[in-house]
């Protein structure tokens, strides 16, 4: 069975253990929204995989000097960074599928209005008043 990452598995006292901080800790980076765990039904924390690498961060960051603002600030970065980077990511799978149709699709309009559409190379019937819209290869394609 795969647990996921996301997964709130772990009691504030196990989450505690993994992450080698005390309790107490980990409710105050709750209320201060460094770390902020999901809620069971009991409203008791529950911290998932992730939660737990992300306390391990903060303690790391602890360590090095800076301030507890300071780790919230750079953990909304880190996070609005991730967000942006997967956007990105998305933008540009968007982006080459749209490109690839584009690069095969050749289009003829009739007098009339009408849109057909041709494989590249082929011609719209002889003496044919269509207007022929294609799209010119890059050079070196």
């Amino acid at each position: 069975m795969d647990v996921s990452a996301d997964q709130p598995i772990f009691v504030i006292s196990v989450a505690a253990e993994l992450a080698d901080m005390h309790p107490q800790t980990l409710r105050q980076y709750d209320r201060l929204g460094i770390v902020s765990p999901s809620r069971a039904p009991g409203k008791s924390r529950r911290y998932s995989q992730r939660d737990i690498n992300m306390l391990r961060e903060v303690q790391r960051l602890s360590q090095e000097g800076v301030s507890l603002e300071g780790i919230k600030r750079i953990l909304e970065l880190e996070n609005q960074v991730a967000a942006l980077q997967s956007r990105v990511s998305e933008l540009t799978e968007e982006l080459a599928r749209r490109r690839q149709p584009l690069d095969a699709r050749i289009f003829a309009a009739g007098a009339a209005g009408d849109v057909v559409s041709l494989a590249r190379g082929q011609r719209p019937r002889p003496r044919s008043q269509a207007l022929v819209l294609w799209r010119p290869r890059a050079i070196g394609k």
